[in-house]
């Protein structure tokens, strides 16, 4: 298991993107947490093996419907034991 922060871009807040990735990560068996930032991106911290987290980023380029995504990065994380159990919202 890793873990790793996705920052991604576009029309991303305001669209029910957070939503989108609870969803996504709860069908892939993702830990972590999503959350706006205040510069109008959205961050994932997601805790999974190299397949959940190769799926993950894939559904976070598509994003939900109304979202446009222009970018995704990624990067890798520390291992953070309080997020290792389920995935949620956070307010930033």
């Amino acid at each position: 298991m890793t873990a790793k922060r996705y920052f991604i871009s576009g029309e991303v807040q305001g669209v029910g993107y957070r939503f989108f990735a609870v969803r996504v990560a709860q069908r892939l068996g993702i830990a972590g947490f999503v959350r706006n930032l205040r510069d109008g991106r959205v961050e994932v911290y997601a805790i999974g093996d190299a397949g959940q987290h190769d799926d993950l980023r894939a559904a976070l380029e598509r994003g939900p419907n109304a979202a446009r995504v222009s970018r995704v990065m990624e990067e890798d994380a520390e291992m953070v034991p309080r997020h290792s159990d389920g995935f949620a919202i956070e307010e930033e």
